[in-house]
């Protein structure tokens, strides 16, 4: 049993309440043990730590890296990979990525990806879209994705076979219990919603569904479909509540709609995601205004809502949702000029825009600084979680950059005064003092996350945890900083030192595994024979399939339990 140590380290982890102890840690087996300080077995490497900030490895919760419109997204973009100068150094022996085919910024390849985040610090990341028609392409992506551990939330609220139930007034423990089993079946960790009920709603030609539109088909409302979906997942104790990707999504005059969707799920758990872009007014006289501070005042005062933000940065990306009816109404400003729209089964689909958000547009610079003022508006960081809705808002390898913007006011109200003035003018940005400390980071990119998703040994350094550790070098552009970690650990094994790659180890796949009654299985049968072009035997993901998806990594099964 080999025992290493962390040496000096300024230890920040939240959720054992440590902020800036100066403490060694102890690994063994991968994992951190209680301090070997008097036990007869010396440690057998050190690691100086000295003067370092030591956090758990970064956990992002939201961020599309796996399933058919990533890999649309990387298709559509030859140019993104093409143009990445790490992709073809000027000799054949620089370079981190060895001439990757697939290595853009904007949405890089599988093993780009996980070289990215792990170069950064990040040890997790999880796919928030997974359509459960295309499961096995995207577990195959997240296996093939290397270093980080991963897992999704399945997509469901506007498959057909949940709408016909709903629509039919099925009793709500068939509707539970078919939740259940598309979780178990396809191997999620959680549910997400897209615009319930509405790019169903989307096929009939219905352009638009407010939360208590009635969908013109279905009859249902968006209330409706939320409010089944949270009381199923909390009766069967999934420790992630309903993933909310809300109504009218960049549609001005929709905080409103936005904080109707919090009351929706009747005081159960329920988390809004990239909940930037549903923060949206229509005051003066171009009539798009900030919505943040009534998102946060709504925040603040329901413990059950728990978001992420969706943090938008300026230049080329591409946007990827499976949000239909949103993207077709975007496909207009692509740039460049090229889009995609698909669907799968009447299961869902998705669409990919390219786009570049300007400095000099009023509505982009509005919404990076709505953004921004969610951050420092909200006062329960355990509630918030770092996210830029990767791809969508921007690519995730712009986290360093958000971090130097929520904990240096100056260097934040240097970057406000290059924005359009009348975005600058309509904002309170500037006149928000708050600037995070690194524990305060630490909790919205680690501990919050880890919590919020129920991983009980992750996002913590406490006795026990897997050792996914990053320590970086102090340093007063939190920027620097935070874009190349002295060490980053995996499982405890050093992975990389001072943004080089050592090792590139396979992660594990979180997902859950809830109690359902499984004679809804028949009725699940009767419908794909009747309309889907895969018999109901494939449907369904083994655990033995799963190992094989999944490159041999680890299967992490979290327990089902109420938080």
């Amino acid at each position: 049993m080999t025992l290493s140590r962390i040496k000096g380290g300024v230890v920040y982890d939240p959720a054992n309440g440590i902020d800036g102890e100066r403490r060694d840690l102890y690994i063994r087996d991968g994992r951190i043990v209680d301090d070997a300080e008097g036990e007869s077995i010396a440690p057998e490497r050190d690691f100086d730590a000295s003067g370092m900030i030591v956090m758990a490895g970064g956990i992002d919760l939201h961020s599309h890296i796996g399933g058919g419109k990533t890999n649309l997204s990387r298709l559509l973009l030859p140019e993104d990979h093409r143009n990445d100068a790490r992709a073809v150094p000027d000799k054949p022996d620089e370079g981190r990525y060895m001439r990757l085919p697939s290595c853009g910024t904007c949405t890089p390849g599988t093993l780009a990806t996980g070289y990215r985040y792990a170069e950064m610090g990040y040890t997790a990341a999880f796919e928030p879209a997974m359509v459960a028609s295309n499961a096995r392409h995207t577990h195959l992506e997240m296996g093939d994705t290397p270093i980080i551990d991963h897992g999704a939330y399945v997509m469901m609220g506007n498959d057909e076979l949940f709408l016909q139930m709903l629509a039919a007034h099925e009793d709500f423990e068939h509707m539970r219990d078919y939740v259940g089993w598309t979780i178990d079946a396809n191997k999620a960790l959680g549910v997400k919603v897209v615009n319930p009920g509405g790019i169903s709603a989307f096929k009939f030609n219905q352009r638009s569904l407010d939360l208590d539109e009635a969908h013109v088909h279905y009859g249902i409302t968006p209330r409706d479909v939320l409010r089944t979906l949270t009381r199923a997942l909390s009766e069967l104790q999934v420790p992630h509540p309903l993933h909310v990707h809300a109504s009218n999504l960049g549609v001005p005059g929709n905080v409103q709609s936005t904080i109707a969707t919090m009351d929706a799920s009747d005081g159960l758990p329920i988390h809004l995601t990239h909940i930037q872009f549903h923060s949206y007014g229509t005051e003066g006289a171009r009539k798009f205004s900030s919505g943040a501070r009534a998102i946060a005042e709504a925040v603040n005062a329901r413990p059950n809502v728990t978001i992420d933000v969706g943090q938008i940065m300026f230049g080329q990306t591409v946007s990827a949702s499976g949000d239909t009816m949103m993207q077709f109404r975007n496909a207009p400003l692509a740039h460049p000029r090229k889009w995609v729209l698909g669907d799968i089964e009447c299961d869902g689909g998705c669409g990919v825009v390219p786009f570049r958000y300007r400095e000099e547009s009023f509505v982009n610079a509005l919404q990076w600084i709505i953004g921004l003022e969610i951050f420092l508006l909200v006062d329960d960081l355990w509630r918030v979680s770092m996210t830029t809705d990767h791809p969508n808002g921007a690519p995730f390898t712009s986290y360093p950059h958000l971090i130097r913007l929520l904990t240096d006011k100056p260097f934040r109200d240097e970057q406000l005064d290059k924005l359009h003035a009348d975005a600058k003018a309509a904002s309170v940005l500037s006149e928000i003092t708050r600037e995070f400390s690194l524990y305060e980071i630490a909790i919205i990119t680690r501990a919050g996350p880890a919590r919020l998703l129920g991983l009980k040994d992750r996002g913590h350094l406490g006795a026990g945890a897997a050792a996914d550790i990053a320590v970086y070098r102090e340093d007063a552009n939190r920027e620097r900083m935070f874009t190349s970690p002295a060490f980053v650990f995996k499982d405890g094994e050093l992975i990389a030192r001072d943004g080089t790659l050592l090792k590139t180890p396979t992660g594990g796949i979180h997902y859950v595994r809830p109690d359902y009654d499984r004679s809804i299985e028949a009725r699940v049968r009767e419908y794909a024979q009747a309309n889907l072009a895969s018999r109901f035997e494939n449907i369904a993901i083994g655990d033995d399939e799963m190992d094989s998806v999944n490159n041999g990594g680890k299967l992490l099964r979290v327990p089902c339990e109420r938080r």
